[in-house]
């Protein structure tokens, strides 16, 4: 394989940089429901920082495709550090860290979010043989997993902390008697800076020859924008596919981010290791999902493999809407752990197969522009204070599922054209 020391050093910078990264956004929107009581307030920023990432994904696209990948990396990395750094510092010094800098945070992650993985994944293409796309996004989306299992498991501990009780709900207290005191948010911020500025110093040792010269386009922003909206509106089924294939995506960062904290505390009266705890079986279902997704679809079509998995989607979010036990919650974020991560690394995989390199971040910018517009009208909707009133909770998680299955229904109708639609040479 043509660049393994870098696609190694890469994936070692996503993980370091993934780690506190995780943390943090388990921590924030758990921080603003249990701690503030404040879950309309993180909804509304939730929603600017979508609204606000709606423009800056559309240019994400063009700087990926003009720009060394690498360079874009280093960049990313050294900004993220030094914007939650001076926040963790600002705590220290007041000894808590304002809500409007916790806010910050959530924004800047999110905006280094939808930045870093477009840039990943270009990067990943541009560096790897054809033949082994489906191996390496397999192996992305497994190394990502692992740490957000990783994360998910230290969130728990460093938001809750580790006492008598914790243990005793964990059935290893006769075991191990440990006390671990729960870190503050700039504790944890702090963290998170630091691998940032570790994973700058990773990314700055990459060395590698591109499989395939990238062509360079220097024209203006709006009109390298255009390119790659006239590429999707020639290709209309790969614009059908990359679109409604994203649902499960949307509706997953907005359960993790929005729902799930208010599922937790109204609905199941539950405490912040069950959300974590939550989080850990998705991280462990989309690690398997990266591991064997490809093996057990190997003798499918990418479309109806990506069909089957939404089908799946629709199913668990309606078991969450009409369920109301904490082990439900952790089995329906393992089963969405596996659909999202499979649906992910099939999607991009056919995608890779079907886009050039050259234009494949403008290509994903629609995408992820259509995706972000999805998720902000539903983060205003969920927002309402309706539905973080009793357990009207449960309500957004049915209008997920809803969503999820009306998204189904092109691909069902163009089922047979996106399965003989021919890669590109």
């Amino acid at each position: 394989m043509k660049n393994k020391n870098a696609l190694s050093l890469l994936i070692a910078a996503n993980a370091v940089s993934g780690f506190a990264q995780g943390i943090s956004m388990l921590a924030i929107p758990w921080y603003f429901s249990d701690i503030l009581h404040a879950s309309s307030t993180f909804g509304m920023i939730y929603g600017i920082a979508t609204c606000v990432t709606l423009f800056w994904g559309l240019y994400v696209g063009t700087l990926v495709d003009k720009y060394p990948r690498k360079n874009i990396f280093m960049i990313v990395n050294l900004c993220g550090g030094l914007v939650v750094g001076s926040v963790a510092l600002s705590g220290f010094y007041l000894g808590e860290v304002p809500t409007a800098l916790i806010g910050a945070v959530f924004c800047s992650t999110l905006f280094t979010y939808n930045i870093h993985y477009p840039t990943l994944y270009a990067f990943g293409q541009e560096i790897t043989e054809k033949k082994d796309y489906g191996r390496i996004n397999s192996l992305i989306e497994v190394q990502g997993q692992s740490i957000s299992v990783l994360s998910g498991a230290f969130a728990a501990i460093l938001i809750t902390g580790v006492n008598q009780q914790f243990l005793d709900n964990l059935g290893i207290s006769s075991w191990i008697s440990i006390n671990i005191e729960p870190w503050s948010l700039h504790e944890i911020f702090l963290m998170d800076a630091i691998t940032y500025f570790i994973a700058f110093i990773l990314v700055s040792l990459i060395r590698y020859t591109p499989v395939k010269e990238k062509s360079i386009d220097t024209g203006s922003v709006y009109g390298r924008l255009k390119q790659g909206a006239r590429f999707l509106k020639d290709q209309r089924l790969l614009f059908y596919f990359g679109v409604c294939s994203y649902a499960i995506f949307a509706m997953l960062l907005i359960h993790i981010h929005q729902l799930m904290p208010i599922y937790v505390n109204k609905h199941l009266n539950a405490s912040s290791a069950v959300y974590a705890g939550a989080e850990m079986f998705y991280a462990a279902g989309a690690l398997l999902s990266g591991i064997g997704i490809r093996w057990v679809f190997r003798n499918t079509t990418t479309t109806k493999a990506v069909i089957i998995l939404m089908i799946v989607s629709i199913l668990m979010f309606e078991l969450t809407a009409f369920s109301s036990r904490s082990w439900i919650l952790a089995f329906v974020c393992f089963i969405l752990g596996i659909t999202n991560a499979g649906t992910r690394v099939l999607r991009i995989t056919y995608l890779f197969n079907h886009i050039p390199n050259h234009i494949i971040g403008r290509s994903g910018s629609v995408f992820q522009t259509l995706n972000v517009l999805t998720r902000l009208t539903f983060i205003s909707l969920f927002s309402l204070t309706f539905f973080s009133r009793n357990d009207n909770i449960i309500w957004a998680y049915f209008i997920c599922g809803i969503f999820i299955f009306l998204a189904l229904i092109p691909l069902l109708i163009h089922y047979k054209k996106l399965v003989n639609l021919q890669p590109e040479a």
